[in-house]
């Protein structure tokens, strides 16, 4: 501890000793004690390459959808063609519903933890390798179900709607979230 006065038989740091060059923002001035104003993350701005790469995921799952296997639509087929094998379609649902409600429950909770930096490494860390579990296992029961309709042409076909559908879930919001008041955080 050099820069400091000789205090017995040691030397005690001063603030403005040399190598103690401060701006007045450190831990010892108080500054994690005052409350911090609430910002919002700011929207990040969009290159046009991505509005047209989102764009033409939704446009191609739109696409699919609506057109199907050339007689009638996805949603048509999915109820009422006979060459689809339901246990798998039926598993593969419930798999993607649950890892909706997964991820919904740790984005909810999420938005309870105090403080904006640890938001993210409460909850959905420990559930991410659950989650990338059974979205494979659920795609798979997906492929295995509707291979009999398109074949080799089910992995993009699938692919393509779940990109869709990554591209739209960020845009949906189901519930307003109250702004946090950390006006008496002592932290």
């Amino acid at each position: 501890m050099s820069g400091g006065s000789p205090v017995g038989g040691g030397y005690m740091r001063q603030r403005h000793s040399q190598g103690y060059a401060s701006g007045g923002d450190d831990l010892e001035d108080d500054a994690c004690s005052r409350p911090q104003p609430f910002t919002p993350p700011s929207p990040r701005v969009r290159s046009w390459v991505e509005i047209v790469e989102n764009v033409l995921w939704i446009a191609s799952a739109i696409f699919i959808v609506y057109f199907g296997d050339r007689h009638s639509n996805l949603i048509c087929l999915l109820w009422h063609d006979e060459r689809i094998r339901r246990l798998p379609l039926y598993l593969g649902m419930i798999g993607a519903g649950l890892n909706v409600v997964i991820f919904l429950y740790t984005s909810m909770f999420a938005w309870s933890v105090r403080r904006f930096d640890e938001k993210w490494e409460l909850s959905s860390i420990s559930a991410l390798p659950f989650v990338t579990l059974l979205g494979l296992v659920s795609f798979c029961l997906f492929a295995f179900a509707l291979w009999p309709i398109w074949s080799f042409l089910t992995l993009p076909l699938l692919f393509t709607l779940f990109m869709a559908c990554m591209v739209i879930i960020p845009h949906i919001m189901i519930v307003t979230f109250r702004q946090q008041n950390d006006t008496f955080r002592i932290d």
